[in-house]
C-alpha cells in the first residue's frame, strides 16, 4: 500500500488547513512514496532568540522538523534547526521521570510549605506564562523577579529618575539620519539590527544605509565599529565624563581639556555638531554602558544627552534588549504589579525595591527557601553565592526541550515552546508585542498550564 507525498505553503491561496494563522495546507504536488511525507512552510514567522524579534522568516517543516529558516541570523538558525516535535518526558522529580499530575502535586507541596519563595526568571516565557506566574507569586506572597535585575537593571532604574525619549523602530527605520551605538555590538548581539534598522530604505531615508552617518562610540573596536561611518574609542570607565562632555558643548561650555575620556576636544564639538544638525538621530545603548564606573549613572547621562538634543532636533534613546522576551516581562509585571522586577508580594501587596528583592541579593542573604525557575538560563548570570545557596533549597524549574538546567533541579517541567509548539505574545526591544504562532506540534504542556495547575492544586495543599 503506498500514499502521497503532500506539500503544504503557507501563501495566499485557499488550499485548506488554518488561514491567517499557521499554515494553509496546499496540495501543490504529489509522489507515490513508500511513507507519508508532510512539508509545510510558514511565512512571517517571528523569531525570538534576540530583542529584534524579526517576523519576517520563513520556515520550512519537513516530518516534524524544522529543515530551513530563510532569513534567520546566526544566531537563530541554528537553534531553529534544532527544534522538532519535542516529544519526550515532560516532568521529573529528581531524576525520575513521572507523571504530570504526580509533578505538580509534589511542586504544590513544596510551595504550601514554604514562607519565603521566590519567583525568577520569565524570560523564556511569553505573556500568557508571565501573567500565570504574576497570579502564582500572588497567591505565594512570594518575590517575583525577572532576569532584567541581572542585565538591564541600571537602564530601568535610570529611566525612571530621568525619563526616556524614545520611540518605535518603525520610526527609527523611516526617520532616522543619524544612528548611533554606544557600548553595542549588534552584529553580535542582534545581527540583523543593522539590516532592518540602518541598512533598509525608509519613508523618509530611501537610500537607506547611503543616507544615513552610523556612528559607534565603545571602549573598544568591534565588527560594528568596523562598518560604521565614524568609531570614537572611549576610555573604559569613562563614558559619564565623555557623555557630560557632549551636554556641556550643547549648553554651549568651552571645554578646556584637550582629551575627555581619552577622545580628543576636536572630535567631541564634531561629534556634538552632528548630533545637533542630524535630521532625527536614534541612540542604541547596550550592556557596556553599564560595566564600569556607575552603571546607573552612565545610562542617566546618556538619557539627559538625548533630552538635551531634543531642544535641537528629534533625538530618541532606546535600550538593546537581551535575547528571550524580557521586555515582555517588564511589561507584564508592570501591568500586573505596578513595577518591572524585583517585586514583594509577602504583605499582600506589591512592594518595590531593587537590591532589597532582588533575587541575587535575596539568595546571597539566604532569605529565600524555595524558588521557581521559570527557566533557568538566568542562574549562571547569579553570583556563586546565589547559586550555593539556590543549590541548597528546593527548586521547581520550568523549562524548554533541549535546554540543560544548571542545577539539579527538585522538580523538573519540559514545556513547549512559545513560537514554535505554542501561540502567545513576545516584546520587542522596543515595547511592541509581537505575535506569536505555533508552527510545530508538541503534547508537552506550555508554562502557563504548569503554573496555573501548581495554583489550583495550592487550593489542594
Amino acid at each position: 500500500m503506498k500514499s502521497h507525498a503532500i506539500t503544504g505553503r503557507s501563501d495566499g491561496g485557499w488550499g485548506g488547513g488554518l488561514y491567517n494563522g499557521v499554515c494553509r495546507t496546499n496540495y501543490l504536488s504529489c509522489s507515490l512514496v513508500s511513507e507519508l511525507s508532510v512539508t509545510q512552510v510558514f511565512e512571517d514567522v517571528a523569531c525570538t532568540v534576540c530583542g529584534c524579534l524579526c517576523d519576517d522568516l520563513t520556515i520550512r517543516i519537513d516530518d516534524g522538523r524544522v529543515a530551513s529558516a530563510e532569513g534567520a541570523c546566526a544566531l537563530s538558525e541554528p537553534w531553529l534547526l534544532t527544534q522538532s516535535t519535542a516529544e519526550g518526558f515532560s516532568a521529573q522529580i529528581g531524576n525520575a521521570p513521572v507523571g504530570q499530575s504526580e509533578a505538580v502535586a509534589e511542586a504544590a507541596k513544596i510551595l504550601g510549605a514554604s514562607r519565603a519563595p521566590l519567583v525568577y526568571g520569565l524570560s523564556t516565557s511569553s505573556t500568557p506564562g508571565q501573567r500565570a506566574a504574576c497570579r502564582l507569586a500572588d497567591q505565594l506572597g512570594a518575590t517575583i523577579d525577572t532576569t532584567a535585575s541581572t542585565c538591564h537593571a541600571p537602564s530601568i532604574l535610570a529611566v525612571q529618575a530621568v525619563g526616556e525619549s524614545t520611540s518605535s523602530l518603525g520610526e527609527v527605520r523611516n526617520r532616522a539620519d543619524v544612528v548611533v551605538y554606544w557600548g553595542s555590538n549588534p552584529l553580535k548581539s542582534h545581527p540583523r539590527h543593522l539590516e532592518r534598522y540602518v541598512e533598509s530604505p525608509g519613508m523618509f531615508v530611501p537610500g537607506g544605509r547611503s543616507d544615513r552617518q552610523l556612528i559607534v562610540v565603545d571602549v573598544q573596536r568591534t565588527a560594528t565599529a568596523d562598518v560604521a561611518d565614524q568609531f570614537v574609542e572611549v576610555t573604559a570607565g569613562s563614558d559619564f565624563d565623555v557623555l557630560w562632555a557632549l551636554r556641556s558643548i550643547l549648553k554651549g561650555v568651552e571645554l578646556k581639556e584637550q582629551s575627555v575620556g581619552g577622545v580628543l576636544r576636536e572630535e567631541l564639538l564634531s561629534l556634538a555638531e552632528t548630533f545637533r544638525s542630524c535630521r532625527y538621530g536614534a541612540m542604541f545603548f547596550g550592556l557596556g554602558l553599564t560595566r564600569h564606573g556607575v552603571p546607573q549613572a552612565n545610562v542617566e547621562a546618556l538619557l539627559r544627552l538625548v533630552t538635551d538634543l531634543n531642544h535641537h532636533t528629534r533625538f530618541i534613546a532606546r535600550r538593546m534588549r537581551i535575547p528571550g522576551d524580557v521586555a515582555g516581562a517588564d511589561s507584564v509585571l508592570c501591568w500586573q504589579t505596578g513595577f518591572p522586577f524585583s517585586v514583594n508580594l509577602s504583605r499582600g501587596y506589591p512592594r518595590y525595591n531593587p537590591g532589597e528583592y532582588t533575587a541575587n541579593n535575596l539568595l546571597e542573604q539566604n532569605e529565600v527557601d524555595c524558588v521557581v525557575l521559570v527557566g533557568s538560563e538566568g542562574v549562571e548570570k547569579l553570583s556563586p553565592l546565589a547559586r550555593q545557596h539556590l543549590a541548597q533549597i528546593p527548586t521547581i524549574v520550568l523549562d524548554n526541550p533541549g535546554v540543560e538546567c544548571a542545577l539539579a533541579a527538585t522538580v523538573h517541567f519540559t514545556t513547549a515552546i512559545y513560537g514554535i509548539h505554542r501561540a502567545g505574545t513576545a516584546y520587542r526591544m522596543d515595547e511592541v508585542p509581537i505575535p506569536l504562532r505555533g508552527i510545530l506540534e508538541s503534547p508537552l504542556p506550555s508554562d502557563d498550564e504548569i503554573l496555573k495547575a501548581l495554583s489550583a492544586a495550592l487550593f489542594m495543599v
